[in-house]
């Protein structure tokens, strides 16, 4: 028996026509970081979410509030279709009759007292933002120009440990991202997950909480199989989301370790490396 016939369904074919499911980066991989979008990284992102049996979506660090527009550039915005926000601390679905264009569908949080006092402990100077979804950040002191997205509220430092919160940010100026991982590997960092950013920017998120395990939710509401997932990232907290994906591409700007893993890695976000790896993918479902 040919791998085309069988009792399900002689007409489809066993790859080709099973459900996919396409997670996608946004920073340094669907946009420079200058937030320039490629017009042919956009039109392969169309073509390939327009075959029936795929689903493209974003998996991003970005707030809700900087998710949106991208998800809209891209076409993505779809009623019902998911997307997820914060390094997998939130996931919500587009519906245009909604404030925003979005309704939260999950929402995990936690308590950052502990982390942020030892983080303070060890850089005094360090800025610290809580996300605020769909408003923006509450800062004890105002980041860099155009760094955080949406609203800056200052407020004092005590109101940002007051309550649980989806994500705390790190902003050290004076730093590098290798003086970050050097910190955190050498304090621990108890009941919360971390990311360090391309700069010195870390990102805490609730325990067990990333790109990878918000997906896993997804894909199972979707009904696709684990092997029917793609990946593309270029960033540390990518690490885990190119694990879960069947198949995972880093951005040939990805540092070594995001590379070592992905089952592949791309051009750079200059090279339109998305792109590339979108290609593969549509001629692999040809």
């Amino acid at each position: 028996m040919s791998l085309t016939e069988n009792s399900s369904g002689a007409h489809r074919h066993p790859v080709r026509d099973q459900p996919l499911l396409v997670a996608l980066d946004v920073d340094g991989t669907i946009v420079h970081h200058d937030g320039h979008l490629s017009p042919r990284v956009a039109a392969v992102v169309r073509e390939l979410d327009a075959l029936p049996h795929v689903t493209v979506l974003i998996a991003t660090g970005r707030s809700v509030l900087a998710t949106m527009p991208i998800v809209e550039q891209l076409g993505l915005d779809t009623p019902g279709r998911l997307n997820v926000c914060s390094n997998g601390a939130v996931t919500i679905s587009v519906d245009a009759e909604a404030e925003g264009g979005y309704r939260l569908e999950d929402v995990v949080t936690f308590d950052p007292a502990p982390a942020v006092a030892l983080l303070r402990q060890e850089l005094p100077g360090v800025l610290v933002a809580v996300e605020e979804i769909g408003v923006g950040f509450k800062v004890d002191s105002p980041f860099p120009e155009g760094e955080l997205w949406g609203e800056e509220i200052v407020v004092p430092f005590e109101e940002l440990i007051a309550k649980p919160v989806t994500r705390v940010t790190f902003r050290d100026p004076r730093a590098t991202s290798e003086d970050f991982t050097a910190l955190v590997e050498r304090i621990g960092l108890h009941g919360v997950s971390y990311a360090v950013g391309f700069s010195a920017w870390l990102d805490l998120a609730p325990e067990g909480v990333s790109k990878a395990s918000a997906l896993e939710q997804v894909r199972r509401h979707l009904g696709v199989q684990p092997h029917r997932t793609v990946a593309v990232g270029d960033q540390r907290n990518d690490l885990e989301m190119l694990g879960w994906a069947a198949r995972g591409y880093a951005m040939g700007q990805a540092p070594p370790e995001v590379m070592a893993a992905a089952d592949k890695v791309t051009g750079t976000v200059e090279e339109d490396g998305l792109a590339q790896a979108l290609d593969e993918v549509l001629a692999d479902l040809a």
